[in-house]
């Protein structure tokens, strides 16, 4: 899993360890939910690799200079289901899709909390959309790179 997200950050030059600072943030805010190692392991692996849809998304537009045009936007908007289709052949990643946390929203879930990820949805995929290239940049300016590997 951690070659795929390398393999991406690679690719796309401006991230940097940019899913590896989101899987150890994700994971360090998972810790408050619960202990069990196999759950901290799937909410890892996903928030590893949320963004390896973009390995489907044609360079000229993953890797444009300047502002993506409405047309471009729309294909940028493919990759979460890109991304589905890559890990959802992968039957240890079964945990980490969309569907099971609802599906265990009230046993392995805090009912309260998925339904605020349900309810936030469009917001955190807006995130994604825009990378966190905002706050990432704010925050490496500021002299913050998130979490290394060793932190989580």
């Amino acid at each position: 899993m951690e070659a795929l997200a390398a393999a991406l950050d690679a690719r796309e030059r401006e991230t940097g360890l940019h899913s590896k600072r989101v899987a150890c943030d994700t994971l360090v805010l998972a810790k408050h939910f619960t202990t069990d190692a196999r759950q901290l392991r799937q909410v890892y692996w996903g928030a590893l690799l949320h963004d390896i849809g973009k390995i489907g998304i044609p360079d000229a537009i993953l890797l444009k200079d300047g502002e993506l045009t409405e047309s471009e936007w729309q294909i940028m908007r493919t990759h979460p289901d890109i991304g589905h289709r890559i890990v959802s052949s992968a039957s240890f990643m079964a945990d980490a899709a969309r569907a099971e946390i609802v599906r265990q929203s009230g046993t392995q879930f805090d009912p309260q909390a998925v339904a605020i990820f349900v309810a936030e949805e469009a917001t955190l995929r807006g995130m994604v959309e825009l990378k966190c290239g905002a706050a990432h940049a704010d925050m490496l300016r500021a002299g913050h790179g998130g979490f290394n590997a060793g932190d989580c």
